[in-house]
């Protein structure tokens, strides 16, 4: 792997390295202090805080750490210009890219609010891997039909090109949904590359700015514009349709097809029992100051526990307190076509194993829009939905049967 990395990570790698060694030393003195609390000995002036030699202690090292990561951003700065052009790893490398991407969905709301060199920006490419610049669109023969693919949870665009096996066992490429329905339909596929820690709302707001501009800029006008989103690349785009309609943006009208595959529209269980998690661990002396680490999940992640895509629902609350579902309703789009494709890993269909399974993270209600209460429940027409059985979350993208039914879905 470190042949992968790029002499300008190695700031973004030493901000880390002191904000997780901050942590790793109030996560001590709190453990310190829940043991001296249960002596009766008193506190500092904060939750969790010593006081006496120990807090001068603990701000010694605190202090020292702090200066030490700003004299080694600063010397990486400037030495920065002479690494980069002696660098000769790839800077779009898939395996660079996947860390990047796994490291954006986890903490991508802290690299962002830290100003870290490894936040991953909202950009849009093209099917040959090359940054689209939505002023100046142009490229070969670009038609009216643009296809927009929006990849999931700590995923990127370069994974939509899924690999298998040859009969040499040598990995060759697979398939491209996005490559695929561009062949069969005439599609121009764009490919959205996106930091998916931050919160749902803000991803979809910025998206709905880049389309707008997008399609204005495209060079012959767009007749028809479809999506494509996997897990939470289907709620980013739910997001960006209803902050561009309340906004008066133009390319709503240019929508003619949502297909969402195994998005998680009513949450998924994982980000409910990291909430549970942190419940757990608060409720015991010695335990509660670990519930910081369970704590560092991002915005993202928080945002998947009920399926949240606007700023309403998490505005002003606690994000790791609240366990309620606080939104008011769930619409689709009017006057868009919209698809879901739930996978499940049962081989055939059954009451337990759906509600047990789903998809390994994501429950088939859930990808299906279906809830106890009417106003939350999505209503997509039956016709307009697919249960894929025997597969998983991520087969959705490699999956020949879910390819022709968008095909026949975008044909029509």
């Amino acid at each position: 792997m470190a042949k992968h990395i790029r002499a300008s990570d190695l700031r973004a790698v030493t901000r880390l390295a002191t904000q997780a060694t901050l942590a790793s030393t109030r996560i001590s003195e709190g453990v310190h202090q829940s043991v001296w609390r249960t002596m009766g000995v008193p506190g500092g002036k904060q939750p969790d805080r010593t006081r006496g030699l120990t807090a001068l202690v603990y701000r010694c090292v605190t202090g020292i750490t702090q200066a030490v990561g700003v004299g080694l951003d600063a010397a990486l700065t400037r030495l920065e210009p002479l690494l980069d052009a002696m660098d000769t790893a790839p800077a779009e490398s898939p395996q660079r890219l996947a860390v990047l991407a796994a490291l954006n969905g986890v903490m991508g709301d802290r690299l962002l609010a830290d100003g870290n060199p490894l936040v991953l920006p909202m950009t849009l490419f093209r099917a040959d891997g090359q940054a689209l610049d939505p002023d100046a669109p142009a490229h070969g023969a670009a038609n009216g039909k643009v296809l927009l693919l929006v990849h999931g949870l700590c995923m990127n665009d370069r994974q939509w090109q899924t690999w298998r096996k040859d009969a040499n066992g040598a990995l060759v490429p697979g398939l491209d949904h996005g490559q695929a329905l561009a062949s069969s339909l005439g599609y121009q596929p764009l490919y959205l590359r996106y930091n998916s820690g931050r919160h749902i709302s803000e991803n979809g707001e910025a998206l709905a700015l880049l389309l707008e501009g997008l399609i204005a800029a495209w060079p012959t006008p767009v007749v028809e514009l479809s999506c494509v989103g996997h897990s939470m690349g289907g709620l980013v785009l739910r997001s960006a349709v209803s902050s561009a309609q309340l906004a008066g943006m133009a390319w709503p009208s240019r929508l003619r097809t949502l297909v969402f595959l195994g998005t998680p529209h009513h949450g998924a269980p994982l980000e409910r029992a990291g909430r549970w998690i942190d419940q757990l661990l608060g409720r015991t002396p010695y335990a509660a100051p670990f519930a910081r680490l369970s704590r560092l999940r991002s915005c993202g992640i928080t945002d998947l526990r009920h399926g949240s895509v606007s700023r309403q629902d998490w505005q002003g609350l606690d994000r790791h307190a609240s366990g309620v579902d606080d939104r008011q309703s769930a619409v689709l789009p009017a006057g868009v076509r919209c698809f879901a494709i739930a996978a499940c890993l049962a081989e055939r269909r059954g009451a337990m194993a759906e509600r047990l399974f789903g998809d390994g993270l994501v429950p088939l209600r859930s990808a299906l829009g279906q809830h106890a209460d009417p106003a939350l429940t999505l209503h997509f027409p039956p016709s307009h939905t697919l249960v894929r059985y025997g597969i998983g979350h991520l087969q959705l993208l490699s999956d020949p049967e879910v390819a022709r039914q968008m095909r026949d879905w975008l044909a029509r």
